[in-house]
């Protein structure tokens, strides 16, 4: 049998790193004494989820990432977390005695061992990356020690019994909320005031859920408490008021971005958490279908050229251009980021953060980076006239640009540029593609099953002419255009669909759903659309001509998801319409 391959070995052989990266991971080694797959982590070289992903395939064993998972309260009193650590493994799940859990290496024998003992059978073993391991044993251990709802529990029934109301009582509530926030996975918290009472809600996959219901008399002290944190003046309750602070917990520290504004029933609070431990995503990971990928992968590699990602705030704009960026040479090209924040530290890259009190905003900051002898630059956000005039320029003179950019979709962020005054020619010059997209929840693959829509259901929701018959392969991955035929489907007469859906367990919190994926568009801009930009064609010319030349709209490439069992249709209605 012949022995496993070295990680460098296996990863150059996969395409995952080259001969130099790995000469160069090697000189770092020698220097700081880490780990060789430590080391290609930190210099951003391979991710630890591509690093988990080979050595399970190696190993024939199933990775999964489980970053999003919600372990079993019950699973994890089973399991001390010393006996966990030292075995170095993470429990995941037990079902008719077959414990499922999480390993880092493929021959931990000692974890089979010990959870075999537990269960009584054989456990279900996954690979799991590193950092999530780790992230997810502190995680998980932590909210078990302190059953945050409980103690919110408990605080509302103090207050309402009557309890005299306390500063350290409007400290613990506070701390507790922004706790469950983390715990939740959420990306913002909601706190609304009402007559009566608060309302808290939590955005998690890009929906907001409800959590809590509070007594009223908390309401003024949590605001002040929060102002305090974020450096506000608590005597203000009139007009907004926006700041930021930073909240330790689980050996992370998370940014947090306080908006306040006045309404009818008091000051209205939002924050959005920014954790800056996400994950880095390769360009074959975001979502994107092969066609799309390889496109992707073409346009970044254009010496020069603006290239913009667009869509609302949390729809993954910078993942999609980090993952760009490692399709970069990096150790050839001179890279330089200017953002707000900093969302993912990569070695190699020279990233700053812009900042108010000094200044350094986006387009001050692209202006510096034309004396950085530059070769690609990312600027976090084209927002203002000054920042899109600059990023034109240096696209033009020898630089690739990539930026984003706050529209609904590809073709109406030509508008949108030349909104902020910018000079026609130079755009059909200087732009080379516009990348549209959203993020959309995938169902659950723990309690995925078939779904059919009564005849005209989908017709009411606005799907014309998706129809699916079944056939000898349900899960078959055919799919047509609207008004085109294809093998399996049909789009004459009211027919049944099997589709998926979720029917909700423990693993997603009983949603039905468990991560997201991305839907997009990608509009390249060819001479047809060059000239359409200078000569002031309208948006619906643009969509037609890009159509034409291959560009498939964010509508269809979510249906292609649903048909091949991803996501659900009510998400597509949900994201874009």
């Amino acid at each position: 049998m012949a022995a496993p391959m070295k990680l460098g070995e296996l990863l150059i052989s996969k395409g995952m790193l080259t001969k130099e990266q790995f000469s160069i991971a090697m000189a770092q080694q020698s220097i700081t004494g880490n780990l060789l797959g430590d080391t290609l982590i930190k210099l951003g070289f391979v991710s630890s989820i591509e690093m988990a992903q080979a050595l399970a395939e190696q190993a024939g064993i199933e990775f999964i990432d489980i970053r999003r998972w919600a372990i079993p309260e019950e699973v994890l009193q089973l399991v001390p977390r010393t006996m966990a650590e030292n075995a170095e493994f993470i429990p995941l799940d037990l079902k008719d005695g077959v414990m499922s859990i999480g390993v880092m290496q493929p021959t931990n024998i000692h974890a089979i061992d010990t959870a075999s003992h537990i269960g009584g059978k054989p456990p279900k073993v996954y690979m799991v990356d590193t950092v999530a391991f780790y992230e997810m044993m502190e995680r998980a251990y932590f909210f078990l020690q302190h059953p945050i709802h409980l103690r919110i529990a408990a605080i509302i029934k103090d207050v309402k019994s009557g309890s005299a109301l306390s500063g350290n009582t409007v400290s613990s509530m506070t701390e507790l909320l922004l706790m469950d926030g983390i715990r939740r996975n959420a990306t913002d918290i909601h706190i609304t005031p009402e007559h009566e009472t608060m309302h808290v809600f939590c955005r998690i996959d890009g929906v907001l859920q409800h959590t809590y219901c509070l007594p009223k008399s908390l309401q003024n002290g949590i605001a002040s408490r929060l102002k305090i944190l974020a450096s506000l003046d608590i005597a203000e309750q009139r007009l907004p008021q926006d700041g930021s602070f930073s909240f330790p917990l689980m050996n992370n520290v998370y940014e947090m971005r306080l908006s306040v504004i006045p309404t009818i029933h008091g000051e209205n609070i939002v924050m959005r958490i920014l954790s800056g431990s996400s994950p880095l995503i390769s360009m074959t990971s975001l979502g994107f279908d092969g066609t799309d990928t390889g496109r992707l992968k073409s346009l970044f590699a254009k010496p020069h050229g603006l290239i913009l990602v667009a869509g609302p705030t949390g729809s993954g704009k910078t993942t999609t251009l980090y993952s760009a960026i490692r399709e970069i040479n990096i150790l050839e090209r001179n890279v330089l980021t200017v953002e707000d924040p900093v969302e993912y530290k990569l070695s190699m890259i020279k990233q700053t953060q812009v900042s108010a009190k000094t200044g350094y905003d986006f387009a001050r900051a692209g202006k510096s980076f034309m004396r950085q002898d530059p070769d690609a630059m990312l600027i976090g956000e084209i927002r203002d006239e000054e920042t899109a005039r600059m990023a034109i320029r240096a696209s033009i003179t020898g630089h690739l640009v990539l930026s984003t950019i706050h529209t609904n979709d590809a073709p109406t962020a030509i508008p949108r540029l030349l909104d902020l005054d910018v000079d026609r020619f130079l755009l059909s010059s200087a732009l080379l593609a516009i990348i549209a997209q959203r993020l959309v929840r995938k169902i659950c693959p723990h309690c995925k099953q078939e779904h059919v829509y009564e005849p005209g259901q989908l017709e009411a929701m606005g799907f014309e002419g998706v129809g699916a018959v079944q056939t000898t392969a349900p899960q078959a991955k055919s799919w047509h255009e609207p008004g085109q035929s294809a093998v399996g489907f049909k789009t004459s007469g009211a027919v049944r669909t099997p589709t998926f859906k979720g029917k909700g367990c423990n693993v997603c919190n009983q949603t039905g759903y468990l991560g997201r994926t991305v839907i997009g568009e990608i509009l390249v801009v060819n001479d047809e659309i060059k000239e359409l930009i200078y000569s002031g064609g309208s948006v619906h010319s643009i969509r037609e001509a890009a159509i034409k030349h291959g560009m498939k709209t964010m509508r269809e490439n979510g249906i292609r998801k649903v048909f091949e069992g991803i996501i659900t249709f009510e998400e597509v209605l949900r994201v874009v319409g």
